[in-house]
């Protein structure tokens, strides 16, 4: 027995180390993630649609410079669900980048069927399409991930931590600028920060503070990596109830069933 508990603590610690271990190895420390309160968090969170349409303004004004959206077509913004744009903007807003057509190879206007383009070319970034599920910004405690079963993932709280975790620090390595970040493992990363106080003039009027955009984009991008968030929730809600119904319906049955069986005496 004692040879036994001994073995647990003994997986249980290296468990621990191997997965807080690359957190803290890559920068002498923890990265901070902020915990942001999000409308689309818990089971029946839905999408801000004002705010995904200011995190679209955000990506197209600011971010579609060097990271692209292969994964999501066009057609999505105006999705029930969705930033909800207007179909005839949709299709003008297509209509502005060139796509090269499989079946000719010649270039035309974008569809609304055709995808976003995907931002090719030297200092690029990575595609945002499905960031925010790609990143988890929530661990522990202790390797254990309880975090993530309490408060998600947190893809989302990580890109805006991210975004609003520059210290102002620069330096350069081998002709490379890096710039403090206290979010990014390591802290330093080669993406200059991208938002500044009134970068861009918000449609609705919202004043354009870069936690306002950061977390605006965040949101934005939580909706392009799972754009059906909110029928999956809606169905998700109903299947519980169905099955709430049939387990009490089963149960009230099996009770019918063998109440008049129950404490017989039965002769072998």
């Amino acid at each position: 027995m004692k040879n036994l508990l001994i073995s647990a603590i003994s997986a249980l610690a290296i468990g621990t180390g191997f997965f807080a271990g690359p957190a803290l190895a890559s920068g002498g420390g923890e990265s901070h993630v902020e915990n942001v309160d999000f409308s689309f968090e818990g089971a029946f969170g839905t999408f801000d649609q004002q705010q995904l349409r200011r995190g679209f303004q955000v990506y197209r004004e600011v971010c579609s410079a060097c990271h692209g959206l292969k994964f999501v077509p066009f057609r999505t913004l105006a999705d029930e669900g969705g930033p909800m744009m207007d179909p005839a903007w949709v299709r003008a807003y297509a209509a502005e980048f060139t796509m090269v057509d499989k079946e000719t190879g010649e270039d035309r206007p974008g569809k609304e069927t055709d995808h976003f383009p995907t931002v090719t070319g030297e200092g690029m970034g990575p595609d945002l399409s499905l960031m925010a599920k790609a990143r988890a910004g929530f661990h522990g405690p202790y390797g254990l991930g309880l975090n993530q079963l309490f408060r998600g993932m947190g893809g989302p709280e990580y890109i805006y931590s991210i975004l609003t975790g520059y210290t102002g620090e620069e330096k350069e390595e081998a002709g490379s600028f890096f710039y403090g970040n206290h979010t990014f493992p390591g802290g330093w990363i080669a993406m200059p920060p991208p938002l500044s106080e009134d970068l861009i003039e918000y449609e609705d009027g919202t004043p354009a503070t870069v936690e306002q955009m950061a977390k605006d984009i965040s949101a934005f991008l939580m909706w392009t990596a799972e754009p059906k968030l909110e029928a999956r929730k809606r169905w998700g809600f109903v299947a519980v109830i169905m099955l709430v119904l049939l387990s009490s319906l089963l149960y009230l049955t099996n009770k019918k069933l063998w109440a008049p069986h129950k404490g017989k005496h039965v002769d072998l």
